[in-house]
């Protein structure tokens, strides 16, 4: 039996609010690092939630658009339909960026 996909998003949400290192009373949350492993785990951590909010997005555009753009790009080697495809990626990046950085 095969393990669903979205398990180890779900760990992985669930386990970030323990990651998050507290100010210095101890009232508020914060994502900044306070150590390099630290940094490197939310560094792990964005860049996985990156990829696959990429993936889903260039789905969710796929879904969305008449004919089947994957399919386009690898059997009939459109380049028109691939540079659409890196464009709905790179856009969702973009979004993602700006929403990691605040």
């Amino acid at each position: 039996m095969k393990t669903p996909r979205i398990l180890p998003v779900l760990f992985l949400l669930t386990t970030v609010p323990s990651l998050m290192a507290a100010d210095g009373d101890g009232s508020t949350l914060t994502w900044h690092a306070h150590s390099l492993m630290l940094a490197l785990g939310y560094m792990l951590l964005f860049a996985v939630i990156g990829i696959l909010a990429a993936i889903a997005g260039y789905k969710l555009f796929d879904k969305c658009t008449p004919g089947e753009l994957h399919k386009e790009i690898i059997e009939n080697k459109n380049l028109a339909a691939a540079m659409i495809g890196a464009a709905v990626i790179i856009g969702v990046c973009i979004i993602i960026a700006a929403a990691m950085i605040g």
